[in-house]
């Protein structure tokens, strides 16, 4: 299995949700949906850019 760098759209995607999380949890913004699940969208972020690194073309 070779592993491709992501597509820029994921890499932006993941960056994105990893930055709200960031500014949430250390800056005090305000995000409703952010706000009570700082962990979960973390993972998400993670998780889709581990997609975009494993699977070609995504």
């Amino acid at each position: 299995m070779s592993l491709t760098p992501p597509s820029s759209a994921v890499f932006i995607v993941s960056l994105v949700l990893a930055v709200c999380v960031l500014l949430v949890r250390y800056a005090g913004f305000g995000i409703p949906i952010v706000n009570s699940h700082l962990f979960e969208t973390l993972l998400i972020a993670y998780l889709l850019l581990l997609v975009g690194v494993l699977f070609k073309g995504i």
